[in-house]
């Protein structure tokens, strides 16, 4: 995906991600996001997946220099950082979309969810959001594999 090419299968969160973003009629097309985050499983996959819908991402970690400013500018924003409640809804720009895909001891997303749900049009919860959407993805590149034989 990072090279263009196509073929393949997706890592199944971040084809999960884009999929949910679909789903809800999120508009991608230029829009600014923020991946916070750059394992080679999620943050990275999830950029790759967003920058080839033509979303302008910028990568961001836990050591980002004025991390809350690059939140503050997104449209979108993907957490996936794996500290809970790294992401607080104070450093989010009013109306933007934020998907929780942190994954922490004791069912803790990496946003604290009850700071963001005032501020972001949409705002996916930990549990119950991201998670389904990895396994919905693995079922059904599953059977794609197997169909493809």
């Amino acid at each position: 995906m990072a090279f263009g090419a196509r073929a393949g299968f997706e890592s199944c969160t971040p084809g999960g991600i884009v999929r949910l973003l679909d789903h809800y009629g999120v508009n991608l097309e230029g829009a600014p996001a923020v991946v916070i985050g750059r394992s080679p499983i999620l943050g990275k996959p999830v950029g790759m997946l967003l920058l080839a819908r033509n979303a302008t991402v910028t990568y961001c970690h836990s050591r980002t220099t004025d991390l809350q400013a690059h939140v503050a500018s997104a449209d979108i924003v993907v957490a996936a950082v794996g500290i809970p409640n790294f992401v607080r809804g104070h450093w989010l720009k009013p109306g933007c979309v934020i998907v929780d895909a942190g994954s922490n001891p004791g069912n803790v997303g990496d946003v604290a969810f009850d700071e963001v749900i005032g501020v972001a049009a949409l705002a996916t919860p930990v549990p119950g959001g991201v998670g389904p959407m990895t396994i919905a993805m693995l079922i059904a590149q599953t059977i794609d594999a197997a169909t493809v034989i």
